[in-house]
């Protein structure tokens, strides 16, 4: 085996390609985290504007473009999806989690089924532009 075949690249896995995760912690409880993320406009920062709820086992597709199923829906705990981009020939892996860390939240999101590095950081820069905009409203 080649010395380049055994080199781990950053956010390759063993068996579900690329994955991407990040989380922070945020001075509001989880239920607040949680209310505020499904409400209208916590979903327009993560997942985009939605003509309908968020439904367990129901496809969707924001007016971006990002086409998703609901396949785990657990309120104040997680969502898991289906999630694909216009422009990605793949579906990925998405799961946004709100976690008590001693009565405050951490949002974790976490992204597998990528199909290369490229997509690795691409969403590395959607996740972390997210972040960045909770953290903005969760601080006022």
């Amino acid at each position: 085996m080649h010395e380049s075949q055994m080199k781990k690249i950053t956010g390759q896995t063993k068996d579900v390609g690329f994955q991407f995760g990040i989380r922070r912690t945020f001075p509001i409880s989880p239920e607040q985290a949680w209310d505020f993320i499904f409400a209208i406009e916590g979903l327009n920062i993560w997942l985009g504007k939605l003509d309908e709820e968020l439904e367990l086992k129901k496809n969707f597709t924001t007016k971006e473009g990002v086409e998703a199923f609901v396949r785990v829906l657990k309120p104040n705990s997680h969502i898991r999806l289906n999630w694909k981009i216009p422009h990605w020939p793949n579906t990925s892996l998405l799961q946004l989690r709100v976690i008590n860390n001693k009565g405050r939240a951490t949002i974790s999101f976490h992204q597998e089924k990528l199909l290369n590095s490229e997509q690795r950081e691409e969403v590395k820069q959607y996740w972390n532009e997210v972040m960045d905009k909770l953290s903005c409203i969760f601080s006022q």
